[in-house]
């Protein structure tokens, strides 16, 4: 069909306004640039049944949102996850360099309202027998993608996951920005892209318990929470409404299986495994799951991107939670409602003040710099006491521990299989074993001998439970 143009959509828009009986709506744009763009769809099948938009701002922004319901209207689900900023350009016989972003808006608004069409309707149901792939902009997840598709139908995903003008979005993997980059990606590798908009869910299941564990005196981590209750989850659901079989990710981990079923197994790579986040996956989850990475390295992984030519291929990896990207912790906290700084004692073991603090929940167990406490020898701190406002320090020896306590563990295997617990993300196995050996399950504690000590561990964070590279367990480390 021939592109209307410009003008056409312009004079006569295509949807405008029209309602869309059990629609679903994606919206881009706004207060910042003065153009908005709404785009609703109805799903049938593996079809757009019904498309309209509607918006308000320049002619470009209302003839770009014509143009993404001309394209999308009655065609598969597939091919209108293929619209982006250039098929709405061409079909308005392209646009000046300055009014781009208008097609960017509608592209974005497009994206969004299908993902949440196929994701929430039950009547979206593609025929089976591809890959779902979760694109995050990022070199690794692009290279499982392009590995995916060496054999298998691919569709890509990019989840929302938060909004926040102090952030950065282009070192956040979870911003509107990055979605837009992920999306151009999949477009470039000639995938299909939806766009999942969870930061409801996200701020629900992990920002808010994040917040509430810093006002706690606990070191959360939020990775696993989301990994084992809010990214995958959504996405595997997904999965089945695309006809995928698996989903797949970027991640470095594998998956092995025994007698008693599937477990979750390191990275050939140990500098950069990534089972430890993955951890509290179950293993019904594990079954849905594929990780194309998990038997390569780095430097394969960029040399591969590179050999494509995909522009992410020297990207640097983010080293900051998603949510913390371009801000601090501190700062964060301050902004969503976390503890107030409120001044404190440092004091030790016998209760002795040795200098003050400016809030508890700056501090984490094991901590030695930026005490700002003159000593003879180096602090660490041994413990933060929430309730009474207090960080307790002491000597090295001290934080030294041979013995851990967990709550809210689940065993995925007896007991008697753990040899060793890692009790952060970057920290190495330490050998151990679980206090009784008790049976696979749900315990609400545990205690953990430690073969080997530890400097401390800092309450909230995750104790994985190992056998050799097989996760075989996990639970949090109690106060």
């Amino acid at each position: 069909m021939e592109p209307r143009g410009f003008q056409e959509h312009l004079d006569a828009p295509v949807g405008r306004g029209e309602p869309v009986r059990g629609g679903y709506s994606g919206a881009a744009g706004g207060a910042a640039c003065g153009d908005l763009v709404r785009i609703t769809v109805a799903v049938e099948g593996d079809r757009v049944a019904a498309a309209s938009f509607d918006g308000h701002g320049c002619g470009a922004a209302l003839a770009a949102g014509s143009a993404a319901v001309a394209l999308t209207c009655g065609a598969s689900v597939l091919d209108a996850a293929r619209v982006g900023p250039d098929e709405i350009s061409t079909e308005l016989d392209g646009l000046h360099p300055a009014k781009r972003h208008a097609a960017e808006l509608a592209a974005d608004a497009l994206a969004r309202a299908l993902g949440a069409a196929v994701r929430a309707d039950a009547n979206a149901r593609l025929a089976p027998g591809r890959t779902l792939v979760a694109m995050s902009g990022g070199v690794d997840s692009a290279v499982a993608a392009l590995l995916c598709a060496t054999s298998d139908d691919v569709v890509a995903v990019t989840l929302e996951l938060w909004a926040d003008p102090e952030n950065d979005g282009e070192r956040s993997c979870c911003s509107a920005a990055a979605v837009r980059g992920a999306r151009a990606l999949a477009r470039r590798m000639g995938l299909p892209h939806l766009t999942l908009d969870l930061r409801e869910e996200f701020r629900a299941g992990v920002v808010d318990p994040f917040v509430e564990d810093h006002a706690g005196g606990l070191t959360p981590n939020p990775c696993i929470r989301c990994n084992g209750h809010v990214r995958l989850d959504a996405m595997l659901e997904l999965a089945g409404r695309v006809g995928a079989d698996k989903l797949a990710t970027g991640h470095y981990a594998r998956i092995a299986g025994d007698a008693d079923g599937l477990l979750l197994r390191a990275a050939a790579d140990p500098a950069k495994d990534q089972s430890y986040m993955l951890a509290a996956m179950s293993p019904e989850t594990l079954a849905g799951m594929r990780f194309p990475l998990g038997d390569l390295r780095k430097p394969q992984v960029r040399e591969l991107a590179a050999e494509a030519g995909l522009p992410v291929a020297r990207r640097p990896d983010s080293q900051d939670l998603c949510f913390l990207a371009g801000t601090d912790r501190a700062a964060f906290l301050r902004r969503h409602g976390g503890p107030r700084e409120l001044p404190g004692d440092i004091v030790d073991r016998g209760g002795r003040v040795l200098g003050r603090h400016r809030g508890h929940h700056g501090y984490t167990v094991g901590q030695r710099k930026g005490l700002g406490v003159a000593a003879t020898a180096p602090l660490y701190v041994l413990e933060t006491d929430a309730r009474a406002n207090r960080v307790v320090v002491g000597s090295r020896e001290e934080l030294r521990r041979t013995r851990v306590d967990v709550r809210g563990a689940v065993l995925r295997r007896d007991a008697s299989r753990v040899d060793s617990v890692k009790l952060r993300y970057r920290s190495k196995p330490l050998a151990a074993g679980i206090e009784g050996t008790p049976a696979a399950g749900r315990h609400a504690r545990l205690r953990v001998d430690l073969h080997e000590p530890v400097l401390g561990a800092a309450p909230g964070q995750t104790a994985v439970f190992l056998d050799g590279d097989l996760v075989v367990g996990h639970a949090t480390v109690a106060a």
